[in-house]
Formats: structure tokens, C-alpha cells, sequence
């Protein structure tokens, strides 16, 4: 299986941190948090990610902004918002969602 590319976004930067951790401890699974939508674009714009985790605190005009921006850079990426609810749902989210692309 190929390495899994993952963007985390949310505003606080201690759940940052704690999901950071939780998807780099799957194997084949490389993740980057940020907190601010212009960290997000810049580090968008310099990598390849398959998927875009949008965690909690986005404001409704911050995550159309986002998967606009997203979307019209890369059409295959995947943007999945992800309010939490353990790494089991975290990793059904993302398996889902890859094996949807497919």
C-alpha cells in the first residue's frame, strides 16, 4: 500500500498535535497539522496530500474557502471534515473515503 498523505486543520493547536500523533501511528499514513487556513494553503501549495482533514473551529466561510481552494489545485484530493470520535472513526473515515476513490 502506497503512503497516505494527510493535512489536519483545526484551530486549536493542542488537538492539532494529539491527531498528528494518532495518524502517524498507522502505518502508511504521513500526517501535517495546522491551525490557520493561510498555513494550510502554503503547506497545500509546497506537497502533495491525498487527504485534508478539517477538524473542529472552521468557520463555515473558512471551509468553503478551503475546499474551494483544495479542489481547484488538486481535483483528486479528498476533504473530509472530522470532528473527532476516536482513531477507530478516524480510520473508517479515511479508509472509507480512499477506497471510494478508487
Amino acid at each position: 500500500m502506497k503512503e497516505v498523505s494527510i493535512l489536519y486543520i483545526c484551530r486549536n493547536a493542542d488537538i492539532v498535535d494529539t491527531m498528528v500523533r494518532v495518524i502517524n501511528k498507522t502505518e502508511n499514513w504521513k500526517g501535517v497539522g495546522v491551525q490557520t487556513d493561510d498555513q494550510a494553503m502554503e503547506i497545500f501549495s509546497e506537497n502533495n496530500f491525498d487527504i485534508i482533514l478539517l477538524g473542529s473551529g472552521i468557520e463555515d466561510a473558512s471551509e468553503k474557502r478551503l475546499r474551494s481552494y483544495f479542489t481547484s489545485r488538486c481535483e483528486d484530493v479528498i476533504v473530509i471534515q472530522h470532528y473527532g470520535g476516536g482513531s477507530g472513526l478516524l480510520q473508517t473515515e479515511i479508509l472509507q473515503a480512499l477506497s471510494q476513490k478508487e
